[in-house]
Order: structure tokens, then C-alpha cells, then sequence
């Protein structure tokens, strides 16, 4: 795997590479020591900056041993082949292991519910092409075979993947349509948030369209020509108006849920019979009562 520096000049190589690659910023760390990733065809030390164009080279991958446990857990599968799945995520489930979530999360019941995962990102993570918030229900792709699992991440890269979101924000919401093009990167002031940044910031587009308005707030289809963390949002607090319940960007209405965004749709070329495949998950029941009680 290879990349090109194209922008963050002077960041730390391991923080640069937290935001390009799926690793933890430790395992980078132990790859870099290891000379597993070289900068310009040399070994560097993770307290090393990057430079414009600078060619960063992961030459082998970190293998670990695997804490992940089977978790039995109910997973709403939309599709099923023998070399990916299509999952309904609900709200409230992690993806994968991470700081303060080390199991019952989605790798935990993917791995009970079948041995056939790719591991392309590694053992904690089988399966996982991409990834959906905590709190964000709806559509995400799973792969069961590495070659799937790496034409498909080449297809996110080039945005071939298309996801439709359903959000309600605070707020109404006055032009039927928007396009908000506004560079994401770490908050300074927070760095497990993210926020509209010039600095160390990638280029983040999305698009907006008015479904209803309520009130005191909007229900919008939201579409993504990037894939950054926390896009939606991120975008949304920025233009003044934040998605529904977002504990992190906005404001906890309803304790018993997260924040009220839906992946609705997910259309790509599926990676082994290049058909094309498109899924839809309606709204969760909590979502849609909620929007009933605003009609």
C-alpha cells in the first residue's frame, strides 16, 4: 500500500496516518519501529514529519494476536453471498473494538456468526470495510473474502461507493437544497472530535436536500462525495445546524438514543460479479415515531 502526501505538511507521521489507514496510532507506532512503513524507501521513527509528496510505503502488515471474542448477537442481514454481506446496523452498536469498547461490538457478532471474514484490516477488525458512528443505524457493506474486501475499499477511495443518509436536524432548515464544501480535521481544542478546520483538514463535500420541514426542525437526505469521520455531523453543526440528538455535536434530547441519522441506501458494482447492487434500510421504529409525533 502506498501513499502520497498531498497535504498536513508537518504533521507527525503516526498521527498523518491514523486518518489514512485503519491501524491504531500504537500499532503505527510498532510498525514504524519494526520498519514495517517507510517514508521515501527509508525506515523513520513516528516523531518524524511529513512533507509535501512524500511517498509513504506500508511494506508489511503487523500481525498480532487476536482478543477478539464470538459475541452471539441479532444482525439484521439484508444480503448474503459468499463474498459479502449487507448489514442493517442498529443504533447503539460499535463497529469494532476501540478505546472504551473492547467487545460487543459488530466484529465481535460477525465473528460468531460466520469464520468467513476477509482480514485484510486485521484480526480485531474482520469484515470491516468501513464504518458507521455508534449511534448511526442503516446500510454497511461487510466483506467475507480479501479480494472483495480490497476491490471495495478501492471503490470507497475513488467514491464509487453511493450512501444516501437520513437526518433530522434542529432547526428549519430554509433552502431546499445545499452543497456544503468545508475541510474536516482534528479539533484543537478536542482531538477526539473533529471539527471544520483549515489546519491539518482533508476536503469534505456534502449534499443536502430538504425532505419536510417541521417546526423547529428539518428532515433531510444527505449525500457524501467524501467519506471523512463524523462528515454529516461535523457539516451539519457547522452550518448552524446540527443533527437531532447528537450528543457530541449538538444537544441529548431523548437519553435513550443517539444522534438521529440513517444510512437509507447503498448502491456499488459488487466486487466479484460487477452487478449492480443496491439496498435499502427503512428508518428505525424510534426514528420514524418520533417523526409522527412532529406531523
Amino acid at each position: 500500500m502506498k501513499i502520497v502526501v498531498k497535504n498536513r505538511e508537518g504533521e507527525r507521521i503516526d498521527r498523518y496516518l491514523v486518518d489514512e489507514v485503519t491501524y491504531s496510532r500504537s500499532t503505527i507506532n510498532k510498525m514504524l519501529d519494526l520498519g514495517y512503513i517507510l517514508i521515501n524507501h527509508q525506515v523513520v521513527k513516528p516523531s518524524y514529519k511529513v512533507k509535501l509528496e512524500d511517498e509513504i510505503e506500508i511494506v508489511q502488515e503487523l500481525k498480532e494476536e487476536s482478543h477478539l471474542e464470538p459475541v452471539s448477537m441479532s444482525l439484521d442481514i439484508l444480503y448474503e453471498d459468499q463474498d459479502i454481506m449487507v448489514i442493517n446496523k442498529p443504533s447503539g452498536l460499535v463497529v469494532h473494538p476501540g478505546n472504551g469498547n473492547p467487545s460487543n461490538t459488530l466484529a465481535n457478532g460477525l465473528l460468531y456468526y460466520t469464520n468467513s471474514l476477509s482480514d485484510v484490516n486485521g484480526e480485531e477488525r474482520p469484515g470491516i470495510v468501513h464504518r458507521l458512528d455508534k449511534d448511526t443505524s442503516g446500510v454497511m457493506l461487510v466483506a467475507k473474502s480479501n479480494q472483495a474486501h480490497q476491490i471495495l475499499s478501492d471503490c470507497f477511495t475513488r467514491h464509487e461507493v453511493k450512501r444516501e443518509y437520513i437526518a433530522l436536524l434542529n432547526g428549519v432548515f430554509p433552502h431546499a437544497q445545499a452543497k456544503i464544501d468545508a475541510p474536516i480535521g482534528r479539533d484543537e481544542k478536542d482531538r477526539k472530535k473533529m471539527a471544520v478546520t483549515s489546519k491539518h483538514s482533508k476536503q469534505a463535500i456534502t449534499y443536502l436536500k430538504v425532505l419536510q420541514r417541521f417546526e423547529n426542525s428539518t428532515l433531510v437526505s444527505l449525500n457524501l462525495e467524501t467519506g471523512r469521520t463524523h462528515q454529516i455531523r461535523v457539516h451539519m453543526h457547522y452550518i448552524g445546524y446540527s443533527v437531532f440528538n447528537d450528543p457530541v455535536y449538538g444537544h441529548q434530547v431523548l437519553k435513550d438514543y443517539g444522534q438521529f441519522l440513517h444510512s437509507r441506501t447503498i448502491d456499488f458494482i459488487h466486487p466479484i460479479t460487477q452487478e449492480k447492487m443496491h439496498f435499502e434500510a427503512p428508518l428505525p421504529d424510534y426514528f420514524q415515531t418520533y417523526l409522527e409525533k412532529l406531523k
